[in-house]
């Protein structure tokens, strides 16, 4: 016959082995909880290599990349894809800094040589949503950074200065969807061409307006190579109507850049596609 306390010794000691195993249970749930925002706090800057890669699809790179996600710098190179020989990179490495919130993260982008103040952009995330309001900003490059990414710029081979600053920009995409708001503006200035023995050819302005279908506008600061025209992007892709000319002085020199500009008509060239 079982005594008593023989079912009851039993039980107790399942008890008892539960109650060792939950403070273990708790210690290596912790670890592994620590262990993974410490991954998280420290991920290496080098992540980021193959997450710009991918989304640009080869076209912009991050070399020698040092620091954290969070806090790092690297090398930024230009090129025309995987495998491309012909690549170019700001003269001084680019720094970042990336903040996280609550449904979302705060930017902020420098490089000594061209931000003259560092770029700052707040992303905000939602279901199947993004949003990135871009502070108002200035970045200054050398037009000779375009040519690395291949055709047509490495033949057009641009010299001069480059300004690209934003006015209220922000970009939305959501369900699939992507349009923008404010204004972008790029100057091309005093640039110059292998295609040209003028040098300078001109000073340019191109102004994207946002919107559901943004519009663009072509206009020339100053220059015997005259530029003009206007496009819009409908359903991504963009449809523009353009023309070039040169000052009756100097059409002889400039000649042979119309005819690679687009198609002649007189002394103009006309610019279309889309």
């Amino acid at each position: 016959m079982r005594s008593p306390l023989s079912s009851v010794v039993p039980a107790r000691s399942a008890r008892g082995g539960s109650a060792l195993r939950s403070p273990r249970t708790w210690a290596i749930s912790g670890a592994f909880c620590g262990a993974l925002l410490a991954a998280l706090i420290w991920a290496p800057a080098a992540w980021l290599v193959s997450a710009v890669q991918a989304a640009s699809a080869g076209k912009v790179l991050l070399q020698e990349a040092r620091g954290t996600v969070w806090n790092g710098s690297a090398r930024l190179v230009l090129a025309e894809g995987a495998g491309s020989r012909d690549r170019t990179s700001l003269p001084t490495r680019l720094e970042w800094t990336l903040r996280p919130g609550f449904n979302g993260l705060q930017m902020s982008l420098h490089s000594d040589c061209c931000t003259p103040a560092p770029v700052k952009a707040r992303v905000s995330l939602g279901w199947n949503a993004m949003t990135a309001q871009i502070q108002d900003s200035l970045i200054e490059l050398p037009a000779e950074l375009l040519a690395g990414l291949g055709t047509p710029w490495n033949t057009v081979a641009l010299q001069g200065q480059l300004r690209l600053s934003t006015q209220k920009l922000q970009l939305h995409y959501r369900a699939g969807r992507a349009n923008s708001e404010g204004l972008t503006r790029l100057e091309a200035l005093a640039v110059s061409s292998r295609l040209s023995p003028l040098k300078p050819l001109g000073s340019y302005r191109l102004d994207i307006q946002g919107g559901d279908s943004p519009r663009l506008q072509l206009s020339t600061l100053s220059g015997d190579l005259q530029l003009s025209g206007l496009g819009q992007w409908v359903d991504s892709r963009l449809h523009f109507n353009g023309e070039a000319s040169a000052s009756p002085e100097r059409e002889a020199a400039l000649s042979n850049l119309l005819n690679i500009l687009g198609r002649r008509q007189g002394a103009r060239s006309i610019i279309t596609f889309g």
